[in-house]
């Protein structure tokens, strides 16, 4: 060392050498494997897997539905323009020509009219 107070160049420099020196073995060295870490993370990823598989079989049941729900849709849909095409064509077709009263059955009812109103003048 230079002095009490202040290092010299050269001792900062061997000093920063050998810390980074230290941070390299320490990142170098490998833990012994834990079986404990293993097995906790063997149990996660099994967890994972069935909530995964969980999720996915619920997509497919719900896209299942929508495709049921659609084919009732289109089913009632199909029903509707069938009814409304029956409408239509009971619109199209022609009604029966009105049952027009004879001549005698006119002069009857106005007969029956003449001496209803003369029955009630003499009433």
């Amino acid at each position: 060392m230079a002095g009490y107070k202040a290092p010299s160049f050269e001792d900062r420099a061997a000093s920063a050498r050998d810390a980074k020196q230290r941070a390299l073995e320490k990142l170098r060295a490998k833990p012994a494997p834990d079986p404990e870490l293993a097995a906790a993370r063997a149990a996660t990823r099994q967890a994972r897997e069935a909530a995964d598989a969980e999720r996915r079989s619920a997509h497919r049941a719900a896209v299942e539905q929508e495709k049921a729900d659609r084919e009732q849709a289109r089913a009632r849909a199909r029903a509707d323009a069938e009814a409304a095409a029956e409408l239509a064509a009971a619109a199209r077709r022609p009604l029966p020509p009105p049952v027009l009263p004879t001549a005698e059955e006119m002069k009857a009812a106005r007969d029956a009219r003449y001496a209803a109103r003369k029955s009630r003048q003499r009433g």
